[in-house]
């Protein structure tokens, strides 16, 4: 909490702050909300309100309601101060904005009614969500899992709902007794396929409530566009609180810190009357799924070939990994000679751009990321930004060689672990430590043990001689590879 002598950032105080703190540049009383937010936490507040406050300077229909499932939330951080934050775009210069797009702030514990209120509302035309991807209650078949307790709960209590899921769902039925039209329903969780995934439950529960009107005019009439975000969010601590408050000259409790990339793709299905989204930096597409793959194979998979190869080098961070200069090389020449020639290009999407950028957040010295974190749950992540590439090179007759380095290396980082005794942070951390365990520094003797791995590796490539010569020989001369 800020010190008697320190004021509280709200409306009334905005004309205290130090010169070079960006306020919002329009009338906040005179917006309206056109959007409700379920889950307004620190990325949200970064991201999408980011976006919106500075659209709400030429349009100012498009004014935010967060809507906090469960607590504890920031209503007691962002009441206080009129809703009102700061941003804090930290790089090699460090930004510091009042955001001040969000005009209510609604609990589902105690402002069930007055959310309700908000989704049945003409100008309401767009509902969001941030709610990670466990919040969609998806089985792992894609479809609703009707046995998660809250979409159970939401089922018997379609009017007191629980799940994200179950407000979308009683607000879009509610919308259409009125016969209103639907809001528009857009996912920017960072989830492959947001949008298809999104649909599957709202459609899947209206299914299960039996209601095959609801279900028909769903499926009929609500757009569910994909989306894909993209912006580093670190987690607000007091740490954060101080600095921000020393810098600004006003006490914010809920502050945001990011990095200064932002990127916000967006299906463009958004119909009629839509905030224009793409005018303050927003990319609309057709083809979101050409911006998710070059994201998972260029940004995720440098980064893991980053981490893996990094910390067999005895890097830390990110930063440091890149101020080795031949992982950072190896690093850029995999991405522009062996990834990119596996990616579909669409209109709007730069690669050389893209991979530039990716370099210089990977060098950004105001944020450490931690090649340990990066580390974790390689099972899941190599499959998607490694393997994929690897086997459409294959496919293509394109070497393999560099390609080979970050499975390698995660093979080598996984006996590592297992002999030092640490516990691997991954889905598969028993099985891979026996697997580790039992290595014993050669490829004909180690490989068969991790490419017996289905869950990881695919039969066809675990058994293609190419892919097989290509990481044995990274796996018994690493260090070779990386020139």
């Amino acid at each position: 909490m800020p010190s008697p002598k320190q004021a509280r950032l709200t409306q009334q105080n905005l004309g205290a702050l130090r010169p070079g703190v960006s306020v919002p540049a329009y009338d906040r009383g005179a917006t309206e909300v056109g959007v409700v937010h379920f889950g307004p936490g620190a990325f949200h507040r970064g991201h999408q309100a980011w976006y919106i406050d500075t659209l709400l300077a030429r349009d100012p229909r498009w004014a935010i309601c967060g809507a906090e499932l469960r607590p504890p939330g920031l209503a007691a951080a962002l009441i206080p101060q009129d809703l009102l934050y700061i941003v804090a775009e930290l790089d090699a210069q460090i930004r510091f904005r009042v955001i001040g797009s969000m005009k209510e702030y609604l609990m589902a514990s105690q402002d069930a009614d007055r959310i309700f209120a908000r989704l049945t509302q003409p100008q309401v035309k767009l509902v969001t969500l941030t709610i990670t991807e466990k919040g969609y209650c998806l089985a792992g078949s894609g479809e609703l899992d009707l046995q998660h307790p809250d979409i159970a709960y939401d089922l018997a209590h379609p009017a007191e709902p629980k799940s994200a899921i179950g407000w979308v769902t009683e607000g879009l039925a509610r919308r259409r007794a009125k016969g209103l039209a639907p809001f528009v329903a857009i996912s920017c969780d960072n989830v492959v396929g947001n949008g298809h995934k999104f649909r599957n439950a709202v459609l899947g529960m209206a299914k299960a409530r039996g209601d095959k009107d609801l279900a028909a005019w769903i499926a009929g009439e609500v757009r569910f566009p994909c989306t894909m975000v993209d912006s580093i969010t670190p987690a607000t601590d007091d740490a954060l609180k101080q600095k921000v408050a020393d810098a600004v000259g006003l006490y914010d409790d809920g502050p945001v810190q990011r990095e200064s990339f932002l990127q916000w793709v967006i299906e463009d299905n958004l119909g009629p009357d839509a905030p224009d989204l793409g005018s303050v930096g927003a990319s609309l597409t057709n083809d979101v799924e050409a911006y998710e793959q070059a994201k998972i194979r260029l940004l995720n998979g440098a980064h893991s070939t980053l981490a893996y190869a990094g910390l067999l080098a005895g890097h830390t961070s990110v930063g440091e990994a890149m101020d080795d200069a031949r992982l950072a090389g190896f690093v850029a020449r995999m991405m522009r000679e062996d990834i990119t020639p596996s990616l579909r290009g669409t209109r709007g999407l730069d690669f050389e751009a893209y991979i530039n950028a990716i370099l210089r957040r990977f060098r950004n010295p105001a944020l450490t990321h931690r090649l340990y974190q990066i580390a974790s749950d390689g099972s899941q992540k190599l499959p998607y930004r490694i393997l994929g590439t690897i086997a459409d090179a294959l496919t293509a007759g394109r070497p393999i060689r560099r390609l080979a380095v970050p499975v390698a290396a995660w093979m080598t980082f996984v006996v590592r672990e297992a002999k030092s005794g640490r516990a691997l942070n991954d889905p598969l951390a028993k099985v891979l430590a026996d697997v580790g365990s039992g290595c014993v520094g050669k490829a004909s003797i180690d490989l068969p043990r991790f490419l017996a791995l289905t869950d990881v590796f695919p039969t066809d490539l675990a058994k293609e001689p190419k892919f097989v010569s290509a990481v044995g020989a990274a796996y018994e001369g690493l260090d070779a590879f990386l020139d």
